[in-house]
């Protein structure tokens, strides 16, 4: 019996530690993402900042974020962290930890080219080990039960959010529009009470960094699971679905345009998120076509009707996407649209809600307190000349200044 226990044990390790190791690998997609969109003067920039905040993240959700969401501390010795099921909880903890550092990967695309280096790193280490973690703990830890329970008396049902469309990506977007607005616009960007769109650095980046999320995500998604026992072959085939529903409406209502196709698929995978575990694939689709349009039309509203400068339109792809993909759930999670069942649309709503409120008070408050002490905002001069030399003194191909 007992050698049965440790390779389940054992097994389950293994599993959870692969789907980290794929989480992790679409920190590389955040970054050729955000790449592939800024200008050359700004790529440096991009990489170091998503390496920065990924290693910041780390170190704060392993001493606060973890403990705040689960109740689990690490501040013991290593015997001790073996000794429960063959270090399960850390393994746990990397998973999780990708999940916590998406929120300033999120973050980075939207203030892209104009930001401070360090004030957003700061910004970055609150969120994912404090608000992103607090948060958390009442949706997936340990005080989990009195919001559930609160929704649950109003909907009839605990809010449904399976692998993160609401508490990752929606709490992403949502913080990441306050940041944007108290940045303001790049430089040209509006003036005259026109819209100068900049053009896209590299589209071979941005499909890349595309790529390696779709890829990803999988693991995100599947391996959320948490152990083999509950490992669910439904919810890879939706993720599939609303991926490949991404990109297809993307490709009809974004007219051709590349960015929007491969902004698509991350738009149905975002959706899809929260009830990938009850949808039917054909639902999942549906979820990520309409996903898409989301997408597309609010993407061109926030850009030129909101004159939100927000480069890679993560409020849109993310906050927006993200509550899009709570609600679904409970639309498409019901029985008499091929679901699971289970699922309360007025839980849904009111959980996609609150992370909306949480999130913008969140973001409105740190990001106004380190804007009125340290500033948040590159100087126009650093501006101009970039980020890349003006922050890291060098630029993305070092040999173009050679002369």
């Amino acid at each position: 019996m007992s050698t049965m226990t440790g390779l389940s044990s054992s097994g389950d390790v293994l599993f959870l530690m692969l789907g980290a190791v794929m989480v992790f690998a679409m920190h590389a997609g955040f970054a050729f993402l955000e790449v592939g969109t800024v200008r050359k003067k700004n790529q440096v920039n991009a990489f170091v900042k998503i390496l920065t905040d990924w290693a910041v993240s780390t170190i704060v959700y392993f001493v606060i974020g973890f403990p705040i969401a689960y109740g689990i501390s690490f501040l013991k010795p290593a015997n001790e962290l073996v000794n429960k099921a063959q270090g399960y909880d850390l393994v746990h903890f990397f998973f999780l930890l990708c999940f916590s550092a998406c929120i300033p990967a999120i973050i980075s695309g939207g203030i892209a080219e104009r930001a401070k280096f360090w004030p957003q790193v700061i910004a970055g280490a609150i969120f994912a080990g404090l608000c992103y973690p607090l948060f958390e703990s009442l949706i997936w830890g340990q005080n989990a039960s009195f919001l559930q329970n609160i929704f649950k008396s109003i909907g009839g049902a605990e809010f449904h959010d399976y692998a993160g469309s609401v508490v990752v990506h929606s709490i992403g977007g949502w913080i990441a529009l306050p940041a944007v607005m108290i940045l303001g616009p790049r430089m040209g960007r509006y003036s005259g009470g026109k819209s100068h769109p900049i053009p896209v650095s590299n589209i071979p980046f941005l499909a890349l960094g595309s790529w390696i999320l779709a890829i990803g995500w999988f693991g995100f998604n599947v391996m959320s699971a948490g152990t083999l026992e509950k490992i669910s072959g439904l919810v890879a085939v939706n993720s599939l679905m609303a991926m490949v529903g991404g990109v297809l409406a993307a490709l009809v209502a974004g007219r051709n345009d590349p960015g929007f196709i491969h902004n698509g698929a991350l738009a149905g995978l975002i959706a899809v998120c929260a009830g990938s575990d009850i949808m039917h694939p054909l639902g999942a689709f549906a979820v990520g076509c309409i996903a898409s349009v989301i997408f597309v039309y609010g993407f061109h509203y926030e850009q030129e009707k909101l004159k939100i400068d927000d480069v890679l339109g993560v409020w849109p792809l993310h906050g927006v996407i993200g509550s899009w993909g709570g609600i679904a759930a409970g639309i498409f999670g019901q029985k008499f649209l091929g679901g699971m069942g289970g699922i309360s649309f007025i839980s849904q709503l009111a959980g996609s809600l609150a992370a909306i409120v949480f999130a913008l008070a969140s973001s409105c408050i740190v990001y106004t307190m380190l804007n009125k002490t340290i500033g948040i905002r590159l100087n126009q001069e650093d501006e101009f000349a970039g980020a890349d030399l003006s922050i890291h003194h060098i630029g993305a191909y070092p040999e173009e200044s050679v002369r």
